[in-house]
């Protein structure tokens, strides 16, 4: 940082350009992507046949669904609402990972 007269210089103000936007796009996207895998799970066991592992696991990979949703709205109403946005939390991120893997997981089960 430079220095005006024995003070340091403010921060010149960040210009973040399309990135949040982009930001935005992707976890609609991957919210997107995990409604499909929800619905195929739903129409997999309809169609297959309903048995108590089945409605388990449709039941496990919708909730794993909500989850997400909750999560990535939370994030995206974040981003979309100011105009520096907070860092996201580890715990989030965390839960967000965790219902990704388990929604995929969970449709693999049900597709294999």
């Amino acid at each position: 940082m430079g220095r005006v007269r024995g003070r340091a210089a403010a921060a010149p103000e960040r210009d973040p350009g399309l990135q949040p936007e982009r930001t935005r796009l992707a976890w609609r996207r991957t919210t997107l992507s995990g409604t499909v895998a929800a619905v195929l799970a739903i129409r997999s066991v309809l169609h297959t046949g309903v048995t108590a592992a089945g409605v388990l696991l449709c039941a496990l990979c919708c909730t794993c669904w909500l989850t997400f949703l909750l999560l990535a709205h939370r994030r995206i109403r974040t981003l979309s609402s100011t105009g520096k946005p907070a860092a996201l939390q580890p715990r989030h991120a965390t839960a967000t990972v965790l219902c990704t893997v388990a929604l995929a997981g969970c449709a693999a089960a049900l597709v294999w």
